[in-house]
């Protein structure tokens, strides 16, 4: 069973069955990042800088990278270490900053539904990149299914979950906010440009991952390297604010500590998967997303999200269905 198939190749049943746990364990802690947030509010906000919190997950990854070498879980290559080759990281590094302050610069030009709708833009991006720079061809029933993938993704940030104490249709973030929906024509120039850097770091860093012939684990440590550079940096330059700690909880810590976790279970997924896989992995989030919200946030699925739900299941049948 090849990788497009929903399998790894050559890989025994054993091995098979813990590819299958670790996608259930990144879905699962992708899903669980935004209510986990909302258990960290204080007076209805985050009390500590998002910042601090990229901060720290980076270095977290970083130094269980370093652990994972140091205690020998995997090889250090022989030779002189080849620090040549880390070079090529620091432009994953640069991206994936990029678009992390993408983010935060979007919401000044359209309102949260809006790109929450929109932003499922770049599982399209993803795949042309995918196609051109990895040289890979999709079929039409593979298409239809990242299409669906993306209507689904629209459909829950559409109305997925709803405050019982609104009426109102749509997120409830939308509910309890008097924003109109809107998208101003440099909103949606931001939006298209974060799409398409979403898709090219994702599909860069799988490029890289799988050409070097070189331990997972020091990949990730020349990644999050960069990655803690540019982060100290954005950090430090944020101008004054909360200090690196301050604000932060058993909440916050598990948040940190679920993201770094899932960083380094989806660099797996880049290497030996592909990025297709990781969408996968986050569209399938979005339903352990509003099972934990609507058990811990008590907020109401709607029938909006059991046609999302459907949806995605019929992609995953769709792309890695029998042909």
């Amino acid at each position: 069973m090849s990788v497009e198939e929903g399998g790894m190749p050559g890989l025994g049943r054993p091995r098979q069955a813990r590819w299958t746990l670790m996608l259930l364990l990144s879905t699962a802690m992708y899903g669980a990042h935004a209510p986990l947030l909302a258990l960290c509010h204080v007076d209805g906000r985050v009390p500590f800088r998002p910042s601090s919190a990229v901060l720290l997950t980076e270095l977290t990854k970083l130094l269980l990278c370093a652990f994972s070498l140091l205690v020998g879980w995997q090889a250090w290559p022989r030779g002189a270490p080849p620090w040549r080759q880390a070079a090529p990281f620091a432009l994953s590094a640069l991206l994936y900053g990029a678009n992390n302050n993408l983010v935060i610069y979007l919401q000044r030009y359209m309102d949260p539904s809006t790109y929450q709708v929109l932003s499922n833009l770049k599982i399209g991006s993803t795949a042309l990149f995918y196609c051109l720079c990895l040289r890979h061809r999709l079929s039409a029933r593979q298409g239809l299914a990242l299409l669906l993938l993306m209507a689904a993704g629209a459909c829950y940030a559409a109305g997925g979950l709803q405050d019982p104490g609104n009426t109102l249709p749509g997120p409830p973030a939308a509910a309890t906010s008097s924003m109109p929906l809107h998208i101003t024509p440099l909103g949606l120039l931001l939006l298209i440009l974060y799409c398409l850097i979403s898709g090219l770091s994702s599909v860069y860093t799988e490029l890289l991952m799988k050409r070097q012939r070189l331990p997972l684990a020091l990949q990730n440590l020349f990644l999050y390297t960069f990655g803690v550079l540019l982060n100290l940096g954005l950090h430090a330059g944020g101008g004054p604010g909360p200090g690196l700690l301050e604000g932060f909880s058993g909440w916050a810590a598990l948040v940190v500590l679920s993201q770094a976790l899932n960083g380094l279970l989806m660099s797996a997924v880049m290497k030996h998967g592909s990025s297709i896989t990781r969408l996968f992995v986050v569209s399938c989030s979005l339903v352990v997303n509003a099972m934990l919200s609507a058990a811990l946030l008590r907020l109401q699925l709607t029938a909006t999200f059991f046609l999302a739900t459907l949806l995605i299941g019929l992609a995953v049948r769709l792309y890695y269905g029998s042909h």
